[in-house]
């Protein structure tokens, strides 16, 4: 369980989270994350997804990127906000050589702290301890799926689709993945 100022660094995929607020410090209205986005972060396989439970908030405080919103690409820069309502694809990423800080609430918080958990603990699986550079390769591509698959309440692949993250997380747990 995710506690205000942990820090969730996923590094190895260009971006490192702050708790500002965990879900047990607003009985599960929301979770509360400032971001950090290095630069040129998800440039080349961005996870577009929907949380089919909860509205995503995002307010950039400094730096320019862009976000994916349903079918489009769409630059935001310091002080716009953006709301990305129940089921609907989305995704982001920062395209310059700044980084982008960004305020970000999920509403409620239902279990994405634990998700973001579990994913900084893959993370270390497959960069081994975060020695090795991130690669998409198969390995991490079953991993994720596994991830996605324990969390369908909260976050559902778009892009790579559902179904191959659903394949992907049977094989998975056939292999007996665990992180």
């Amino acid at each position: 369980m995710a506690i205000k100022n942990q820090v969730l660094d996923m590094t190895p995929l260009g971006m490192k989270f702050t708790v500002l607020q965990a879900s047990a410090d607003t009985g599960g209205k929301s979770l509360d994350l400032y971001w950090e986005l290095l630069p040129k972060c998800n440039m080349t396989e961005p996870l577009v997804h929907t949380h089919p439970n909860a509205i995503e908030t995002y307010e950039v405080l400094e730096g320019d990127m862009e976000f994916f919103i349903k079918d489009k690409w769409l630059s935001a820069k310091k002080g716009d906000k953006i709301t990305v309502e129940k089921g609907i694809a989305h995704s982001f990423r920062n395209p310059t050589e700044k980084i982008v800080t960004v305020l970000n609430t999920h509403q409620p918080a239902l279990k994405m702290e634990y998700y973001f958990e579990d994913a900084c603990t893959i993370l270390d699986k497959i960069t081994n301890d975060r020695k090795e550079k991130f690669k998409m390769n198969m390995k991490a591509r079953i991993y994720m799926s596994v991830l996605m698959g324990k969390y369908r309440n909260d976050i559902i692949a778009k892009n790579p689709p559902d179904f191959a993250i659903k394949i992907l997380g049977f094989i998975g747990k056939l292999m007996k993945i665990t992180y």
